[in-house]
């Protein structure tokens, strides 16, 4: 008998429900989504990086558009099936992309959040098998109201986790507040999923940026910095042992983390401060052994490098492919068909470990199965 052929999964997947959208169509401040004479498909226009050229395009029609535009591939369940058909990919985990509800008033985000975690649902159960789902969080919403958004979603059969920016409350993931948060998460089971959106301080980038550089900083070197900001004051603030049952899936191969744990680690062990406080002696668990015990990393890194670092950092069973449709599409060729960006992905785990191996079917789909118990109900 032929061996069955191994399941791809792609856990790093977003949409925006249409009810999002016209949330977005709403408003005056990022996060927006605005029409533009010169252009048929609306922008959407999320980072602060944008807010200058946001500005100038509202004043000049001949000034370069801010954001990416709006096309179908972000709010049509037609269309992320087709893509994951065009692509090969078995199974997705879709969650709604960045910045989630963290704009919302309290009064507001927890209603709209019950909204946009059963709209995904239903567009799961649409595709029973194929789609599930990480739910978002009304995190400006009062405590009470968070813990029952984590009871609602825990309940719902295609959830599998949470998607979770690194703001977290507004004062970053080592916030005591968010404690009892993270707790509730971890005792039902859901695994979080860790995504960037704030980045950098535009300063950083310099002035040359928004108008020579386009959205390369930002994406390529803010988000992945904050990503390993956001773990690493998590780890100094001893959330991971507070919690032992938390777990957490980091998006774009955790950052630097793979690379900078190392530097961490010797920094912390040589820090005067930290020596006195005890917290660098003995008996303390490493970045490196939380990073092999409650930390999965996604495998949208787009080279054998990066890919082959998270794997030595995390381990082979520990990482996930992952796609970030419907973002980096494709620029020269049509956006139905074959894109560039997820083959990036898949190309590297096949360099890295070899094409058909059991370590490259794990990744592109075995991990994720097992850990997000994909093969069950919830």
């Amino acid at each position: 008998m032929a061996a069955s052929k191994a399941r791809v999964v792609d856990i790093h997947t977003h949409m925006y429900p249409p009810s999002y959208i016209k949330i977005l169509e709403s408003r005056s401040t990022i996060p927006l989504v605005r029409a533009f004479p010169q252009t048929p498909d609306p922008r959407l226009i999320l980072l602060e990086a944008e807010v200058k050229s946001l500005e100038e395009a509202a004043n000049d029609p001949a000034a370069k558009l801010p954001g990416r535009p709006l096309t179908s591939h972000f709010a049509s369940l037609a269309q992320k099936v087709h893509f994951m058909d065009t692509h090969g990919i078995d199974i997705s985990v879709i969650s709604l992309a960045n910045p989630w509800l963290d704009f919302l008033s309290a009064s507001e985000s927890g209603k709209i959040g019950e909204s946009v975690n059963e709209e995904f649902s239903r567009m799961c159960g649409e595709h029973p098998g194929r789609l599930f789902f990480f739910a978002a969080l009304p995190l400006t919403a009062p405590l009470e109201t968070v813990l029952a958004a984590i009871s609602h979603v825990r309940g719902l059969e295609y959830c599998r986790g949470i998607i979770l920016g690194t703001s977290g409350l507004g004062k970053g993931l080592d916030d005591p507040a968010l404690l009892p948060i993270f707790e509730a998460i971890a005792a039902a089971h859901l695994t979080i999923f860790l995504h960037p959106h704030y980045g950098l301080p535009n300063e950083v980038w310099g002035p040359r940026a928004s108008s020579e550089y386009g959205h390369v900083l930002p994406l390529a070197l803010g988000f992945p910095m904050e990503t390993t900001i956001a773990v690493t004051r998590m780890y100094l603030s001893g959330v991971f042992d507070k919690i032992r049952q938390l777990r957490m899936i980091l998006a774009h191969s955790g950052g630097t983390l793979p690379f900078l744990a190392g530097r961490i680690e010797s920094c912390i062990v040589h820090d005067g401060q930290l020596v006195r406080e005890g917290k660098a002696g003995k008996g303390r668990r490493t970045i490196w052994e939380v990073l092999k015990e409650q930390i999965y990393l996604d495998a949208v890194i787009y080279s054998k490098v990066g890919l082959k670092a998270a794997i030595e950092a995390s381990g082979a069973d520990r990482l996930m492919f992952g796609t970030d449709h419907p973002f980096f599409p494709p620029l020269a060729t049509d956006e139905q068909g074959e894109w560039e960006s997820v083959s990036l992905n898949a190309d590297a785990v096949a360099k890295a470990v070899g094409e058909g191996s059991g370590e490259a079917n794990a990744i592109m789909g075995g991990n994720a199965i097992s850990v997000l118990r994909l093969d069950q109900s919830f």
